[in-house]
């Protein structure tokens, strides 16, 4: 990979409210018996916040790959092997459609069967097991849970900060679940890190440049999956032009110019992302697991 073909592009972005949810999140973490957390299918590692671990000390764990209907199924599949050989429970999931999310309540209930059998013995069978769901913002948690509840019980929305304080939903009479508000961390590891949350919509676009990270993107996929580009954009990504050259020359394909027949990059850069986070360019991930 040449990294001379990337632009740089500073992305944080740490709201205070983000503070206070891992405040609440830490408070609350006493009160329920697993995590489930669920990360983007397209970037299980850049979707997973290193300060979830710390929270949920010695609690059980349940990883859902969300919205793997947009990810690549093969890598999906290998994600699914990598964190099975760390030892950890994974479920695939599309809260959208509703696949694999009926499985949720069983994979809880197997991962918590130690604990269901000591509230057997103690007469206590009947009390309702707890889980906290977390995640980046814009992972799905809220709309997974209405899929389980069968209802709006979460508030849902395309883009990240909407669910703002914590929730309980009941799922059935054996298990309740706690919905929290999606959070980052303060300082991302790495650009990839931040261009992979940027291009899932886990962080605002008002707060990084999108023809930059548009760049950025054509370049990944004239070097990964060129194909994409030549089926969807209906040109041969050549390899002598640089980043900026190639969303012009998509903006040209797209018919978005300006006055004098200039491409439109900021519409274009716009459109390329919205296309891509709506799975209209394939199902693309970003990220596998020997990376």
């Amino acid at each position: 990979m040449d990294e001379r073909q990337y632009q740089k592009l500073a992305i944080q972005w740490f709201p205070g409210h983000m503070t206070k949810a891992q405040r609440d999140m830490k408070e609350s973490m006493k009160l329920v018996d697993a995590v489930c957390e669920v990360l983007d299918a397209r970037i299980p590692n850049s979707s997973r916040n290193p300060d979830v671990a710390e929270l949920a000390g010695e609690k059980p764990r349940l990883l859902l790959l969300n919205r793997c209907d947009l990810a690549d199924p093969a890598v999906t599949a290998r994600w699914r092997i990598y964190f099975r050989e760390l030892g950890l429970q994974v479920l695939e999931t599309d809260a959208r459609s509703g696949k694999g999310v009926r499985e949720l309540p069983n994979a809880l209930r197997t991962l918590l069967k130690d604990t269901l059998a000591a509230r057997a013995e103690k007469g206590q069978g009947s009390r309702p097991l707890r889980a906290m769901v977390v995640g980046v913002p814009n992972v799905g948690k809220s709309t997974l849970i209405n899929r389980l509840a069968g209802r709006k019980a979460a508030v849902a929305g395309d883009k990240p900060g909407v669910t703002r304080g914590k929730q309980w939903i009941r799922i059935d009479a054996g298990l309740e679940l706690l919905d929290t508000p999606g959070i980052l961390w303060p300082k991302f590891e790495s650009q990839a890190v931040g261009e992979a949350l940027a291009l899932t919509r886990a962080i605002k676009t008002e707060v990084f440049d999108q023809e930059a990270l548009a760049v950025n993107f054509l370049v990944r996929l004239r070097e990964t999956r060129p194909e994409l580009i030549r089926e969807r954009y209906k040109f041969d990504p050549d390899p002598e032009l640089n980043g900026y050259e190639l969303l012009e020359q998509t903006a040209k394909k797209r018919g978005m110019l300006i006055s004098g027949g200039e491409p439109n990059t900021e519409r274009m850069a716009a459109a390329l992302l919205n296309e891509y986070h709506e799975g209209k360019l394939g199902r693309i991930s970003l990220e596998t697991p020997n990376q």
